[in-house]
This record gives C-alpha cells, sequence and structure tokens, in this order.
C-alpha cells in the first residue's frame, strides 16, 4: 500500500499564493484599487489561473478573510476549553490572543471591517467569527459569576456587547495613525474585568 504524502498540493499552494499576495497587496491598496490581475501577478501565476480558484477580487478577500479568522476562532476555542484557569486570567489571554491577529494581519481585519457590510461573503464570516469568539466568552461570563439569565445583563448579552466592544476598539487603534494596539488591549482588558468583578 502507497504512502499519502503529507506535503500541501499544488493547487492547494497555488491559493495560499494568491491569498499572500492579496493581503500584502493590501497593505497599501485599498479593494477597489486591488485588481484580479495585480493578485495574480504577486502569486507568481496568471489571471486566468486566478479564475479557476476565485471568481473575482471580492472572492479572494472573502477567503483571505476566513483564513484569518480561523486564527480568531482558534484562540475562542482555546478559551472555550480552558476551565482549569481563573476566568480573568482567560479573558486576558484571550484579548491578548486577538491583539496578536490584529497585529499580524491588521490589513485583512480592517478590510474585513470595511467591506462586510458591501460583501454578505466577508460580512458572514466576519460576523461569524465575532459570534463564536462570544459564545466562548459566555462561557468564561459564568465561570465568574456573571449571572446566566435572559435579558441585557446576562452572560450572553454582555460577552455579544463586549466582544463587539473589543472589534471596534481594534479596529479604531489599528486605523489610527500611531496603531496603539497596546493601548487599545489594556483598556478592553480593563473594561472586561469591571464587568467580571
Amino acid at each position: 500500500m502507497g504512502r499519502r504524502s503529507a506535503a500541501p498540493r499544488k493547487g492547494d499552494l497555488r491559493e495560499q499564493a494568491l491569498l499572500d499576495a492579496a493581503e500584502a497587496l493590501l497593505e497599501h491598496t485599498s479593494l477597489e484599487e486591488l485588481t484580479v490581475e495585480a493578485i495574480a501577478k504577486g502569486a507568481g501565476i496568471s489571471r486566468g489561473s486566478l479564475y479557476f480558484y476565485f471568481g473575482n477580487k471580492h472572492e479572494v478577500l472573502a477567503a483571505l478573510v476566513e483564513r484569518t479568522m480561523r486564527s480568531v476562532r482558534a484562540e475562542a476555542d482555546s478559551t472555550a476549553r480552558d476551565a482549569a484557569s481563573p476566568p480573568v486570567e482567560v479573558m486576558e489571554r484571550a484579548v491578548h490572543g486577538v491583539e496578536r491577529v490584529w497585529r499580524e494581519h491588521g490589513t485583512v481585519m480592517r478590510a474585513a471591517v470595511d467591506y462586510a457590510a458591501l460583501h454578505p461573503v466577508v460580512g458572514s464570516a466576519w460576523n461569524d467569527t465575532v459570534d463564536a469568539f462570544a459564545q466562548a466568552m459566555t462561557q468564561v461570563l459564568r465561570r465568574a459569576g456573571i449571572p446566566d439569565e435572559d435579558g441585557p445583563g446576562g452572560t450572553a448579552a454582555l460577552a455579544r456587547a463586549l466582544c463587539w466592544m473589543t472589534e471596534r476598539t481594534f479596529y479604531r487603534a489599528a486605523a489610527s495613525p500611531g496603531n496603539d494596539l497596546a493601548e487599545a488591549t489594556a483598556t478592553t482588558v480593563e473594561i472586561w474585568r469591571r464587568v467580571m468583578k
């Protein structure tokens, strides 16, 4: 019986190259100015080959957002699984994890926020990720003693509001000239701490 190779297939490598090229281009090009030609060229393939993987640049962005969101979801999953650590410690680790993703992929994260309302696939990927994080943080708030009830003071409502506040705080920090994500993290952690007291 033959062994299967663990190496990525050529098609997977090309798709990743397209996503890497798009992320690099978004560092200095808006989505409106971004072209399929530029993405293909950046990946070292022809424009026609790009269409084998994606129908247009919006599909490239959606796939790029989805790839980046997997990092955030992994952070949420890790948060949800950690029932042994104190809730405040889990929260701090989760917020620092989100900061790390914003530092590493801020361009994609900002594009996701900017284009979520215009492109349903991008919006869905973004909303699903924030919802997954809110569900994980709901468990953390329960463990911190926040009442598990319906309504605006319950764990689910607070976690959802705090996660969207966190998203907006990091977005504003990443988009500002100073790009002060460390300060955004400190403030966000402080707000979560006060809710959890």
